[in-house]
């Protein structure tokens, strides 16, 4: 594995990464209020399209990172409609 496919790696690995500490912020406090649902809904837009992509090329970079984002965003959407703002 060359340098540019580690740096593909470790990039998908920490764009992966980027909504957990939200995640777990939203599901300890059971509080969404201050997330934007526009915001929520275009990062899901948005990686949905780029895992189309990804599978389409069969970029696993691309597919493993953006298949984690959407669950993720779309856990936040769920605990945005589920959670009463505080």
């Amino acid at each position: 594995m060359d340098w540019i496919q580690v740096a593909g790696h470790v990039g998908a690995f920490l764009s992966a990464i980027t909504f957990i500490p939200q995640v777990y912020k939203v599901w300890e406090t059971k509080s969404a209020g201050d997330l934007s649902m526009a915001m929520l809904l275009i990062v899901f837009t948005s990686t949905i399209i780029w895992l189309v992509y990804g599978i389409a090329l069969m970029l696993w970079p691309v597919i493993i990172a953006n298949g984690i984002i959407s669950v993720l965003s779309l856990l936040l959407i769920y605990f945005k409609l589920t959670f009463k703002k505080k």
